[in-house]
């Protein structure tokens, strides 16, 4: 059926389902590197994407960590922006307005710095807009000031934070660490608590020092390595987590900056993807990965992208 279609002049369908939301294809943006509304408006049509991301959010505004703030990589770069934000209620007078004005399909991202924290910036969401599709739950941000205190970092917490969000009335990813010993068990946990599926992986804690002034380059110290250097991490993130947990959905993130690396992770058991680091060194990546993923399909006989989904467990 699926050569038949395309014997018609119809292109493989790139249609994903994430939980209980449809998307017309599995290429999002990921939180943090998009802004908080229609930043890549000027590079690529931003309707186009499954979704658009935007930066988490907290209830209040939230400064963020002193600079520098940002430090490249041989394969990529290092971060320790520190959540800066203009708050929830900011955000949906002033800056969702335009991305919704776009044609976007949007997923907004909370983070907290307790449990009270994350139900105050849910509930300030359940009256938004309904194109604010699903809300991605940031419990994992290597970025905070007390990485001690990150949710993420055990299921009891995960379980917290997440029933707290679930005041926002909508569907939710919980958005996890990849620097955990046991990492299925913290997406059973999101998954338990209501979370209809996990984001695999948020970014990678590291460090840069200068040798010439002997301190770290980042105002905040350390901070979150991401780009195609961390790539292995969340293939192999997302491959355990599916292989723990078939039924879990998972949105796979690290390191995509071609189509073929969207394939991977999907192919590792990924019902969708974002692009991150790719869109700092070229604003229209996201789109072009999305050509990318259609074409790599043509190229396979690939019917339906939902045929990837897990495919490399069954080999």
């Amino acid at each position: 059926m699926a050569r038949s279609a395309r014997s018609k002049g119809r292109g493989p369908d790139l249609s994903t389902v994430v939980g209980s939301v449809g998307f017309p294809n599995p290429v999002m943006t990921a939180s943090g590197t998009a802004g908080h509304g229609d930043e890549l408006a000027a590079y690529v049509d931003l309707s186009r994407l499954g979704a658009v991301v935007v930066k988490s959010l907290s209830a209040e505004p939230w400064a963020g960590n002193p600079a520098p703030r940002v430090h490249e990589t041989p394969a990529g770069m290092i971060n320790s922006v520190g959540l800066q934000g203009p708050g929830v209620g900011a955000w949906l007078e002033h800056e969702l307005p335009a991305v919704i004005a776009t044609g976007a399909r949007v997923v907004a991202s909370i983070w907290g710095t307790s449990v009270e924290d994350y139900a105050r910036a849910a509930e300030m969401l359940a009256d938004a807009p309904a194109e604010v599709v699903a809300v991605e739950v940031n419990i994992s941000c290597p970025n905070h000031h007390d990485r001690n205190r990150m949710f993420a970092h055990s299921t009891a917490s995960t379980t917290e934070a997440i029933r707290a969000s679930a005041a926002c009335g909508r569907p939710m990813w919980a958005k996890l660490s990849p620097n955990v010993s046991d990492l299925a068990s913290i997406a059973a946990a999101a998954f338990d608590a209501g979370a209809e599926a996990v984001t695999l992986i948020n970014t990678v804690l590291g460090m840069a020092i200068d040798p010439e002034t002997r301190r770290p380059r980042l105002g905040g110290g350390g901070g979150g390595l991401s780009g195609p250097a961390i790539h292995p991490v969340a293939v192999r993130a997302v491959f355990d987590v599916h292989a723990a947990h078939p039924h879990i959905p998972i949105v796979g993130v690290g390191g995509v900056a071609r189509g073929v690396d969207a394939i991977e992770l999907m192919l590792a058991g990924a019902s969708a993807i974002e692009v991150g680091t790719a869109s700092f060194a070229d604003p229209g990546s996201v789109g072009r990965i999305l050509d990318e993923v259609g074409e790599w399909c043509r190229a396979h006989d690939v019917g339906s992208i939902r045929e990837l989904i897990g495919d490399a467990h069954v080999r």
